[in-house]
């Protein structure tokens, strides 16, 4: 039986895997609007998906996602969930000191919420400060600036072209295309709101009615399978690197 996930597996089987195991793969997303065509889970699902295209490396194993994030900005829209980031940083802090328990030290986080980003690096600098394990956050589409321009003449925004175009090519069944119209109409062109420079747009709502920033109805299942397969090629690469890395390299260096 294959499988894809930590919760997969038996005590036993999990104790061969570890064993074989050089690099811990966590996908973490959220639960939050995406705007009236896009799903509440679309950064899970795509974290998860993409985590999945390493299923089958020699060096990774896969752990249980973790679905909700930092999101409180979208709270104004219905199935929106939230935790604190200090309540997000530790627990993934302590998903990953977990593993190490079972021998593996080295952990990739595969993030599909932005507003994840800054809690999971404190999270990856508190595991290494205190050498209990090395941990490379890592969103899905950091290095896919160049395609998402080549491919969609943008950058990334929200439950706009490029998430519309990974969810075509991971969770189709769950896009309302119907509705991409009106993401559209109802969305904004850019993310926040200033006034002479000062950032006023504190929650999606202040400058979003639908909750979309950016075109979603330009979004195609041809681009979100390039990006899958780029974004593949990148968490690939990346866990081998990481696997090849001694412990002892990856600890903060001594003072100079």
């Amino acid at each position: 039986m294959s499988r894809t996930y930590l919760h997969e597996h038996t005590t036993t089987t999990a104790g061969d895997a570890f064993e074989e195991a050089e690099v811990a793969v966590l996908p973490t997303g959220s639960v939050e609007q995406h705007g009236p065509a896009l799903p509440l889970g679309t950064d899970l699902l795509a974290a998860r998906a993409v985590a999945e295209t390493v299923a089958d490396h020699p060096d990774a194993l896969v752990l249980p996602p973790v679905p909700v994030g930092v999101s409180s900005h979208h709270r104004q829209f219905d199935g929106t969930l939230w935790t604190n980031p200090e309540t997000f940083e530790d627990y993934v802090a302590d998903i990953l000191a977990s593993v190490t328990e079972h021998g593996v030290r080295k952990a990739v986080v595969v993030n599909g919420h932005g507003g994840n980003s800054d809690a999971l690096r404190r999270a990856a600098r508190t595991l290494r400060n205190e050498e209990v394990a090395f941990t490379a956050p890592w969103n899905w589409w950091s290095n896919l600036d160049a395609l998402i321009e080549e491919e969609l003449d943008t950058s990334l925004g929200h439950a706009d072209e490029v998430e519309t175009s990974m969810m075509l090519a991971v969770a189709d069944e769950w896009v309302r295309e119907s509705a991409l119209e009106d993401a559209e109409d109802g969305g904004a062109d850019s993310w926040g709101k200033s006034v002479r420079g000062a950032s006023i747009g504190f929650d999606t709502i202040d400058f979003s009615e639908s909750g979309a920033v950016g075109e979603p109805t330009a979004g195609s299942r041809e681009v979100g399978e390039k990006l899958l397969a780029h974004a593949e090629d990148d968490l690939s690469a990346l866990v081998d690197w990481l696997a090849e890395q001694a412990m002892a390299d990856l600890w903060p260096r001594e003072h100079r």
